[in-house]
């Protein structure tokens, strides 16, 4: 069992079973639970210092949303990244970020403007310090930006049922620091090219982001499984 996982706060706002099931998704999503690690009711349930129920609540949840698998007599286990699942969803999201952001081209304000280059500079910091957490959290807040700045709230709706899945996938390239130069170039270009409100070439330049994501993360999983 993952040793980070720890005593949950009882004292939080939300119910235990949410507290529990947040606690074990950003693990599954973090890497701290890895494809295949069982998940033990009773384990889970004494490490985090609650009872049983919640834990059996949580995980039927994660069940629901993918995080984690039933197996015949092995029981639950955190579910594989199968090359199949990486690609399908990949491929939806090139397709939805380059929508959003040839929108966001064309009706982003001024104010919207520089709030996107501020989230920018901030996740350019982070990764040049090495900061995989907070580099992490402003690349998800730089896009999240864009799909708002988009106008469409049903390409949002969308595009948050793919949020977690999406958000396993960029711990995976995140963690890989070759990679941070290629991101920070691709998040300026762009930029530059929702600031130029030049919808066709931001367009082009989201679905090339998300495709070159795609085959790192391809090409990662492709070199640990050697």
């Amino acid at each position: 069992m993952a040793s980070k996982l720890s005593k949950v706060n009882l004292n939080d706002y939300k119910p235990l079973r949410e507290v529990i099931f947040d606690t074990l998704r950003e693990a599954i999503i973090m890497g701290e639970l890895k494809p295949g690690e069982r998940l033990m009711e009773v384990q889970l349930a004494e490490k985090m210092g609650v009872s049983r129920t919640p834990v059996r609540e949580a995980i039927r949840k994660l069940e629901l949303e993918g995080f984690v698998t039933m197996v015949p007599r092995r029981g639950v286990q955190v579910a594989d990244l199968s090359m199949k699942d990486i690609i399908d969803v990949l491929e939806i999201r090139a397709s939805l970020d380059s929508l959003a952001t040839s929108l966001a081209a064309e009706r982003i304000t001024n104010d919207e403007l520089k709030d996107l280059k501020h989230v920018n500079n901030q996740f350019t910091n982070y990764v040049e310090k090495e900061n995989l957490q907070n580099s992490i959290k402003k690349d998800v807040e730089f896009h999240e930006l864009i799909y708002r700045c988009s106008r469409n709230e049903k390409l949002l709706q969308i595009t948050n049922n793919l949020r977690e899945q999406v958000h396993r996938f960029r711990v995976i390239y995140m963690k890989d620091l070759s990679a941070h130069k290629g991101l920070v170039a691709e998040h300026c270009e762009i930029l530059e090219a929702i600031e130029a409100r030049d919808p066709e070439r931001a367009g082009m330049l989201a679905r090339k982001h998300i495709e070159n994501q795609e085959q790192a993360i391809l090409n990662s999983i492709h070199k640990n499984n050697l």
